[in-house]
């Protein structure tokens, strides 16, 4: 027994319309389905919503509810901004930077390109408030991952005795490694 894969993943957003609208746009996203109730089908609690499911590439779903009787949006204040966020994988340096260009261009803030050794990134966020993030594969990243995959496990380990950021890893940064 083994789980397949994820079959969605579900936020909150503010007005389920202009999301979808905006990652049409922005990440050219396909609008693939909506659901609307009056009733949660698992709990039977009356709670209308807007359910909508756009594509995001080789069978991934992100999905998004819009809860219009429920208190406005938060977050949780005691976790960093830039912890919790999507992570989208483009195939090419090339595309994320035109993701970057065209981002920009439609007036989105875009942190990066940050460089995390097995693969380069670009953050921003979704008029939601979710944080985003696009990334490509380094040119090194099978070596990469099979080193860090060698030290996984250490790492884990010191980590969970320390709470300190083992330097098993630190590899991924250092210049020669990469050249």
């Amino acid at each position: 027994m083994k789980i397949d894969r994820i079959h969605h993943v579900a936020y909150r957003c503010k007005d389920a319309k202009q999301t979808v609208l905006w990652y049409q746009q922005m990440l050219k996203m396909d609008f693939m389905l909506a659901f609307s109730e009056d009733q949660v089908p698992s709990t039977k609690a009356p709670d209308p919503y807007m359910h909508v499911f756009l594509d995001a590439g080789n069978g991934n779903v992100l999905a998004f509810f819009e809860l219009p009787t429920q208190p406005e949006m938060g977050r949780d204040p005691n976790t960093p901004a830039w912890v919790q966020h999507i992570a989208f994988k483009v195939k090419t340096r090339e595309e994320l930077l035109e993701f970057k260009q065209h981002l920009e261009a439609n007036g989105v803030d875009v942190l990066g390109v940050t460089d995390h050794g097995a693969f380069h990134s670009i953050y921003f966020f979704d008029p939601n408030g979710h944080r985003l993030e696009l990334a490509c594969p380094d040119p090194q990243e099978e070596a990469l991952n099979q080193r860090l995959d060698a030290v996984k496990w250490d790492m884990l380990e010191e980590w969970s005795v320390t709470k300190r950021a083992p330097k098993h890893g630190a590899f991924v940064h250092q210049r020669e490694f990469k050249q």
